[in-house]
């Protein structure tokens, strides 16, 4: 399969009055055309981190990408210029941000917020731009886009305002799409058809997804392939069946036993103990073993590299191969 994007070793780190956080330290990963990739971990793991380092969205200060490549299609985003990196964003790789009653400008109308990137980007006239920002409202199953297309944000339900969101990233048909939590905040029967219209559109328009989320059941139901971060770090990576079949990382079979199931009613939801660490006092060694039940000394004294346990098949654990779910 052909690589539409390559993260090489990426390092974002904030400077603050405290210390050196490094958000990112190390990431590498890759995402194939017409394919999706999840990144998942508990909050603060990094994982909005490395996608707003991609399309350098870092604000400096006090960030910092202070090592890596990031290579879409042959060219290193870290290394090209303000104008082509905005020429990029929202054109070739767009991003459905986490809160859509944030991200989108409450000033201006929806029609008018889909249509700006069209001009920007396709060059099209402010009738066109209306025209097809009718068309992808369409698109994502909002109803009445005639109507939809002159409402403000504040007139939407959330439902509406993140298809709107994605609407808006899809508006230049990217051949990336970075979906940061798009159906946080939506009750389960909108967060069913958020991620309906995500495949569907992967599949008619052959766009890359990388889909970041802390819920494994959405990542089981849209990813190919899967990294789970945290404190900054890579822990596994593998395939999406193998992942779920074979977990080999302490850190990803707790998030997996967290899931609520049907079949263990009656019982307590299981919980992985104490919490992410903080990012100015990281703990020396694996960052994960303070919380892990297989952690021994050895875990305390060095930090594991992500290594091959299985064919395809990444963890960064000293005992993956004993671990078992």
């Amino acid at each position: 399969m052909t690589k539409l994007l390559e993260v090489k070793d990426l390092k974002t780190y904030f400077y603050t009055d405290d210390g050196v956080v490094k958000a990112v330290d190390g990431v590498d990963f890759s995402v194939e055309a017409g394919k999706t990739i999840g990144i998942v971990g508990e909050s603060g793991c990094g994982k909005s981190i490395t996608a707003m380092s991609i399309l350098r969205l870092i604000p400096d200060p006090p960030g910092k990408i202070v090592n890596g490549e990031v290579i879409f299609e042959e060219e290193d985003l870290t290394k090209v210029s303000d104008k082509r990196i905005r020429e990029i964003r929202g054109n070739n790789i767009s991003m459905i941000f986490q809160e859509p009653m944030t991200s989108l400008n409450p000033v201006f109308t929806v029609g008018f917020q889909i249509g700006e990137v069209l001009m920007l980007h396709q060059k099209l006239s402010e009738e066109e731009a209306k025209k097809r920002a009718i068309e992808m409202i369409n698109l994502v199953g909002i109803p009445n886009a005639e109507r939809i297309v002159g409402e403000y944000p504040h007139q939407l339900s959330g439902g509406m305002r993140q298809r709107v969101m994605i609407a808006m990233a899809l508006a230049c048909q990217p051949k990336l799409l970075i979906a940061d939590e798009p159906t946080t905040a939506l009750d389960v029967t909108i967060q069913a058809q958020i991620l309906e219209i995500m495949n569907d559109l992967k599949s008619r328009l052959n766009t890359s997804i990388m889909l970041i989320t802390h819920d494994l059941g959405v990542i089981s139901e849209m990813a190919d392939h899967v990294i789970v971060m945290y404190s900054g770090k890579v822990v596994e990576d593998a395939p999406i069946m193998e992942l779920f079949k074979n977990p080999r990382h302490p850190y990803t079979i707790g998030l997996m036993a967290s899931i609520p199931s049907l079949v263990k009613e009656g019982q307590r939801l299981e919980t992985i103990p104490g919490a992410v660490p903080n990012p100015l006092y990281l703990p020396k060694g694996c960052y994960f073993h303070p919380r892990c039940k297989y952690a021994t000394d050895e875990c305390k004294k060095a930090q594991p590299e992500l290594r091959e346990v299985a064919p395809g098949h990444k963890a960064a654990c000293i005992r993956a191969e004993e671990v078992t779910r």
